[in-house]
């Protein structure tokens, strides 16, 4: 085995590991990636569009929707940056973290740049960046319940109530 399929082995994530720990099913886990890379297209465009200025802070927020890009790119794609040594190490990286990790870097990435220029361009470029984020905050939050264990809980907390309610009554007396 070379050195290199042994850093490819070090640096792939294990499918199980991560499928495990977050809850995400897997078209929810697709759903969020393509929408990382429609994002991270849509970065580029608009960054680039929005270079094409004289104003020095649309090409702030146009370099840094660029870079938005690559790194959209880098964490839900690595195969379009195979040029990139280190691409597969940071994607694993990005694989283990937490969704709500996520969620928080990928939004603070895409508020920045309408921070710094608030036109249209800087709005329509990071929205569905924005919206990635958006995604791993919904799936942070978890599955959500079926009606009979709530209704099993909301019975059992009414029981509760009423118990503390015949106690308080009873001490009374």
């Amino acid at each position: 085995m070379s050195s290199g399929d042994e850093q490819f082995q070090a640096a792939a994530p294990d499918p199980a590991a991560s499928s495990a720990d977050d809850g995400m099913t897997w078209w929810y886990r697709w759903l969020c990636r393509i929408a990382g890379v429609i994002g991270g297209m849509s970065c580029a465009f608009a960054g680039l569009w929005n270079c094409v200025t004289i104003n020095p802070l649309n090409i702030a927020a146009g370099v840094w929707m660029m870079l938005n890009a690559f790194v959209l790119f880098l964490c839900e794609a690595p195969f379009c940056c195979q040029f990139i040594e280190f691409a597969n190490a940071v994607s694993a990286r990005a694989d283990k973290l937490r969704p709500w990790q996520k969620a928080a870097f990928y939004c603070g990435m895409a508020v920045f740049p309408v921070m710094l220029s608030l036109t249209l361009t800087t709005l329509f470029g990071n929205a569905i960046a924005f919206a990635t984020g958006v995604l791993y905050g919904l799936s942070a939050l978890g599955k959500k319940g079926d009606a009979i264990s709530y209704a099993r809980i909301h019975q059992q907390q009414k029981q509760m109530d009423e118990e503390k309610l015949t106690g308080a009554l009873e001490g009374q007396v």
